[in-house]
């Protein structure tokens, strides 16, 4: 099946301006029929989807026209795509342990609040002094 450009771009939850972005950046090129107009098939829709998971790691773009660069220059380059994806696979993994540890900190703080609220907190406890009680009490805890 083949789509236009504002068609294709909405299957894919995208904008045509943006879609107009990744062509003119290299990542997909579309097709033309007998009066040159841009159409698009499902093969290019899965083809972007991928590349949109890919940049939904935090892949920059710099990254994505590199991978797509390799892609086309065929089965000699594995070695370098899968160097590329495994970099960008650490990245992405540094990224979560980042924010895994943020929203621990905002659970800590929300529990703070809330026990303040209930009155199951001291109302003279600073949050840093609740840190540091936690964090005590889940070290003996351990011990």
């Amino acid at each position: 099946m083949t789509y236009r450009i504002g068609e294709f771009a909405a299957r894919l939850g995208l904008s045509s301006y943006t879609l107009r972005y990744y062509e003119k950046e290299g990542l997909v090129a579309p097709h033309r029929d007998a009066n040159d107009q841009r159409y698009y098939t499902d093969e290019d829709g899965a083809w972007l989807l991928f590349l949109l998971h890919l940049k939904g790691t935090g892949m920059t773009m710099a990254q994505l026209r590199e991978y797509v660069r390799l892609r086309a220059q065929g089965d000699a380059t594995m070695t370098a795509r899968l160097a590329l994806l495994q970099d960008v696979r650490e990245e992405a993994q540094a990224q979560i342990r980042a924010l895994q540890h943020n929203l621990a900190v905002l659970d800590d703080k929300v529990a703070w609040y809330q026990g303040k609220l209930a009155g199951t907190i001291d109302a003279a406890e600073t949050f840093a002094a609740y840190l540091q009680r936690i964090n005590h009490e889940e070290d003996s805890d351990h011990d």
